[in-house]
């Protein structure tokens, strides 16, 4: 909204001509949402404590975290709220892509929400049932990829890019639109299991939404593009303005989410945070590299795909129990060890990720 006000003043007042650039208005995007997610924090987590929507804990986890019982959860509106916001202020809102992924974020939030709610408000241990979540998932992120599939103008934009090479690309064809799905549903629910202790979740998706952001802006600009050997989809820059919001929003919750947290994103956060990421992921096609840079949350679904595997088959556990943060912490690792050394990672991770930009 603000960039349609600024094109408008630029008219009388050259100055405001400054705001066109996406790096300006990527930094804007950032303190926007860091700022309002500041501000509103701390009343939506008395607001939580309030109504009473408090987390609940198992009794066969870790016995430290039977101190975290009615810790407000929910608190993912937060994030949801300053990244709508700020991308609304200084996104271009001619631009699909933009649309796309705000509309995904905040359908799956939705999705989150109710879930949350019925868990800690209607007090069913159950939430949503798995059966309702996945198809109104499905929903979701098929309608995504489906709309993403008619919008592709170029061969390049529904074809699957091989890291580390210059030329390899696989054409997808109408099988664009089941990946695409699978990227975005994998992704959601891949963060929403990574999210167990305090702050593990929130700082790798920061990371990787920062690092996608920069690569929506090299594949939305035609030079960039060019010289790194990576396909040029117009109007994906814009993109970066969201993932900024996404950063500055991310670290606003984790002023409060951090050790010990004071509040839990939940559900409503987590699946509609993953989803994000997949869709840009998908639009900036670069669905590979983010299987690389979000390691820490593929660790996270493989190990609860083993141990359900593994117990079904032998009526064993590979570990202790999962997902594998849990593992560790029945080791005897100390909350924060576990959460440091997961963030590490994924810091290793997504530079291994960028580094695909030019190792070809």
């Amino acid at each position: 909204m603000l960039l349609l006000l600024t094109a408008y003043l630029s008219k009388y007042f050259t100055f405001f001509t400054v705001f066109n650039y996406l790096s300006l208005r990527a930094i804007l995007g950032v303190l926007t949402a860091l700022f309002i997610s500041l501000l509103i924090g701390g009343k939506v987590i008395r607001l939580l404590q309030r109504l009473q929507i408090g987390q609940a804990v198992r009794d066969d986890g870790p016995q430290s975290h039977l101190s975290k019982a009615g810790t407000p959860t929910m608190g993912g509106v937060m994030i949801l709220f300053s990244i709508a916001i700020s991308t609304l202020l200084w996104g271009d809102l001619t631009n699909p892509y933009v649309w796309v992924t705000l509309l995904t974020m905040i359908a799956f939030g939705a999705v989150g929400w109710v879930d949350d709610y019925r868990k800690v408000v209607e007090k069913n241990s159950r939430g949503l049932p798995a059966k309702w979540k996945y198809f109104w998932q499905s929903v979701f992120g098929l309608s995504a990829a489906i709309y993403l599939y008619t919008l592709a103008s170029t061969p390049a934009e529904t074809e699957l890019l091989i890291p580390l090479f210059k030329d390899a690309a696989i054409p997808l064809g109408m099988f664009f639109v089941v990946f695409t799905y699978f990227v975005i549903v994998g992704t959601s629910n891949a963060v929403n299991l990574t999210d167990g202790l305090d702050g593990l979740a929130i700082l790798p998706t920061v990371l990787v939404g920062g690092a996608l952001g920069l690569f929506a802006y090299l594949t939305g600009n035609v030079k960039f593009a060019d010289y790194l050997l990576i396909p040029y989809v117009q109007g994906t820059g814009e993109l970066i303005v969201f993932c900024s919001a996404l950063v500055g929003a991310g670290l606003g919750f984790l002023w409060f989410n951090t050790y010990p947290a004071q509040v839990f994103m939940g559900d409503v956060g987590a699946l509609a945070l993953g989803a994000a990421l997949g869709v840009i992921a998908v639009i900036v096609r670069q669905e590979l590299v983010l299987f690389i840079m979000g390691g820490v949350f593929v660790m996270e679904t493989v190990s609860v795909i083993l141990q359900v595997a593994s117990y079904k088959l032998t009526k064993r556990r590979i570990f202790r129990m999962a997902p594998i943060h849990h593992h560790f912490e029945l080791k005897g690792w100390a909350e924060p060890k576990v959460i440091v050394r997961f963030w590490i990672i994924t810091v290793c991770l997504v530079l291994i990720g960028l580094a695909t930009l030019k190792v070809r």
